[in-house]
């Protein structure tokens, strides 16, 4: 999906070296638990940590207030 790969472009560029993805349209089981997780059923939903961001422009938005820079270092650590 274009704003799946948008936002891996953006952890990308950010240092992210390992992004697991979870393909919740393949796998329903898997799909159940991201929308009992989130709340939500659009995709990516992602999370940096155990933290869950939101969607491709939840990311954008964290990125934008400076945000997501600290949630990144916190999870590396």
């Amino acid at each position: 999906c274009p704003f799946c790969i948008r936002a891996k472009r953006l952890l990308e560029q950010r240092g992210v070296a390992r992004i697991d993805e979870i393909r919740v349209d393949l796998d329903p089981v898997q799909r159940e638990q991201m929308m009992r997780a989130t709340g939500r059923r659009t995709v990516p939903q992602i999370f940096i940590g155990e933290t869950h961001v939101g969607g491709c422009d939840d990311l954008i938005a964290l990125d934008q207030r400076g945000g997501l820079a600290p949630l990144l270092q916190a999870a590396a650590a």
